[in-house]
């Protein structure tokens, strides 16, 4: 895999090489919710109840990892109840509500015996930072936040919420379609 950057003026991500090249384990892999999972678009109603966006394309892409057993796992800040409904549909550990997420992914990695630089981390906001300097591998959306993408060895051609876990299930699990 290489690494690219991409811009949100449409340009063509440049292509560098990455420590990606070389074989990695991974253990587990993390995903933010928001931005990630979703466009980071969030509908509120009059009574005050949100809704977000997902892509079923992803869905799929979960069950490519659960078929591979490959460990999932779901991290975000978001305290409302829509990111337990959409993890508990996709089968997937989630944790929400979080304020430091790197204290917090320490602490399961920790007490699950899991390196962190056997951690792959999708992020792409400013609140990932922290948590995606800790971990052995960093991709993020095409539409992260500029700082992120920087940080990032693989920056993805999907958006955040247009088949980034899909993405990154063919990719890891070479598969082709």
């Amino acid at each position: 895999m290489k690494k690219g950057r991409s811009s949100s003026d449409g340009a063509k991500p440049s292509q560098k090489p990455s420590r990606l090249g070389k074989k990695f384990q991974i253990d587990l892999l993390v995903f933010d919710f928001d931005g990630v999972l979703t466009d980071n678009t969030v509908y509120v109603a009059d009574d005050g109840s949100e809704a977000v966006r997902c892509n079923r394309s992803d869905g799929l892409g979960f069950d490519m990892f659960h078929a591979a057993t490959l460990p999932v796992f779901i991290l975000s800040t978001e305290r409302n109840g829509v990111v337990a409904r959409r993890a508990e549909k996709l089968r997937v550990p989630c944790l929400h509500g979080v304020g430091d997420k790197a204290s917090a992914l320490r602490e399961h990695c920790r007490k699950n015996h899991i390196p962190l630089e056997r951690v792959a981390y999708v992020g792409n906001d400013l609140n990932d930072l922290a948590v995606m300097k800790i971990v052995g591998i960093r991709w993020c959306p095409s539409d992260a936040h500029p700082a992120i993408r920087r940080l990032a060895d693989r920056v993805l051609r999907a958006r955040g919420g247009a088949g980034v876990a899909r993405e990154i299930a063919e990719e890891l699990l070479h598969l082709h379609c």
